[in-house]
């Protein structure tokens, strides 16, 4: 529990989820935030740095650090009496109509999660925001009284931002197709390819920019080893009814069973040998929804025949792949050293680039997503666009473009338009139909043709 202007000298981190959160501060009336996420993706940084440096004040409840606290909650959760008692306990004073009042690590309290109902209806006009790193295992949940928004890893837009060099970015948001913008945006996205967007590795990687090269790989490889332990440690914590060795098995599998596969799409999550007793979808179902609700494990569902919208419709529980949710951590757990990816270069393993571009649909609010198999051809991504078209994403991670699944998926369901994502600079302006992006554009090509 904390109380303090939020002075900060170091550079703010952005994130993009920042300007919404600034509208919701902006509004009349609100309902309270609640930031969901996977543990250390940067949700207290965000409420409390970035949202906070807008307020005259912060008062921020961490219910982790300061357990005491939950006796705030113990009686009445009229919101008057809340502040009361939470400034009772905790010796600080609060000023609803200017504060800031923050609630982090939500779900260590149900009473708290259960006040935020109380917050929307009886104090509309106050700023309240909370967080937690499990809200998905919650038992309780107040549906329809609060503004959520999911936190993930930075997407490759933020890792540019962090860089801090202004003209790197601008060729990002102009799309600049030219060889030397090209040669330095694909060093950046295999320079995220080992650091992934964890907040605190790419904050380090930045900042020791000036260190040689050993000191910074090796910075970033301490803090996923810290917080791979930190994940794994919580799987025994919060695992609840459902057995924590399953939770494990499902994590440690799904960068191996991605790593199986070099050059062809992801294949289809396979249930045998993921835990020795268990080798059915059904035995390991919690696991996989586990780590789905903790943020730690992103799905995309194969669909078979002709797609159409709404592809959910199509979606079979049992057939699904399974993508980490950073691909720094998931190089990390591989063991692949900074040295291979960036010798790699062009050429670099598929599922990483799938991995990849799975992590920048979910950043744009498309989860889970869908691929696309029949017979032999796959096509790593579809998604359905404002109009219902169904728009096939191939990833190529290379430089060799030719895409036999993409013709295969032509010929049999007929789209309007195309997306491709390679290791190329890309087809350029004057393309209609069959588009051609380089990899690190991904977030430009969905927003131009899906979003």
């Amino acid at each position: 529990m904390r109380q303090d202007p939020l002075q900060s000298a170091v550079q703010p981190l952005h994130r993009t989820l920042h300007t919404q959160l600034q509208q919701w501060k902006n509004r009349a009336e609100r309902k309270p935030l609640l930031i969901d996420g996977a543990r250390q993706t940067g949700k207290t940084y965000l409420l409390q740095e970035l949202l906070g440096s807008s307020f005259r004040q912060v008062l921020r409840i961490d219910f982790l650090e300061s357990p005491e606290m939950i006796e705030a909650f113990a009686g009445s959760l009229n919101p008057s009496d809340l502040i009361d008692n939470i400034q009772l306990i905790s010796g600080a004073t609060f000023n609803a109509e200017t504060d800031l009042l923050i609630l982090d690590e939500i779900g260590e309290c149900e009473r708290a999660v259960t006040s935020l109902k109380y917050f929307a209806e009886k104090a509309p006009w106050m700023y309240v925001a909370a967080s937690g790193s499990n809200i998905g295992l919650l038992n309780t949940f107040p549906v329809g009284k609060v503004e959520q928004y999911n936190l993930r890893p930075l997407s490759f837009r933020e890792f540019l931002t962090a860089a801090n060099q202004p003209a790197l970015l601008q060729a990002f948001e102009n799309q600049a197709s030219s060889p030397a913008a090209h040669l330095k945006l694909m060093e950046m996205l295999t320079d995220y390819y080992f650091t992934g967007g964890m907040p605190e590795a790419v904050k380090v990687w930045f900042q020791l920019a000036e260190q040689n090269i050993l000191e910074r790989v090796q910075a970033v490889q301490r803090i996923h080893g810290d917080l791979i332990a930190g994940y794994q440690r919580d799987f025994g914590k919060y695992s609840g009814k459902v057995d924590a060795s399953l939770i494990e098995g499902v994590f440690k599998a799904v960068p191996s069973q991605l790593s199986a596969v070099l050059d062809d799409s992801v294949k289809r999550f396979k249930f045998k040998h993921v835990h020795e007793r268990k080798s059915r979808y059904q035995e390991l179902e919690s696991g996989i929804s586990w780590l789905e609700k903790c943020r730690l494990i992103l799905k995309n569902h194969p669909v078979e025949g002709r797609p159409r919208s709404p592809l959910a419709a199509y979606k079979r529980e049992n057939r699904v792949k399974l993508f980490l949710m950073d691909v720094g951590l998931l190089n990390h757990m591989l063991g692949v050293s900074y040295k291979e990816i960036k010798k790699q270069g062009y050429e670099y393993k598929g599922y990483v680039a799938e991995n990849f571009v799975q992590q920048e649909l979910v950043a744009l609010n498309i989860d889970p997503t869908y691929s696309w198999n029949d017979a032999r051809a796959e096509i790593e991504f579809i998604a359905s666009d404002q109009e219902g078209r169904i728009i096939p994403i191939e990833v190529k991670s290379g430089t060799r473009t030719r895409a036999r699944s993409l013709q295969s998926y032509i010929q049999k369901c007929s789209p309007e338009k195309t997306i491709k994502l390679t290791g190329t600079q890309g087809s350029g302006p004057l393309e209609t139909t069959h588009f051609v992006y380089p990899l690190y554009y991904a977030e430009h090509a969905i927003k131009a043709h899906i979003l």
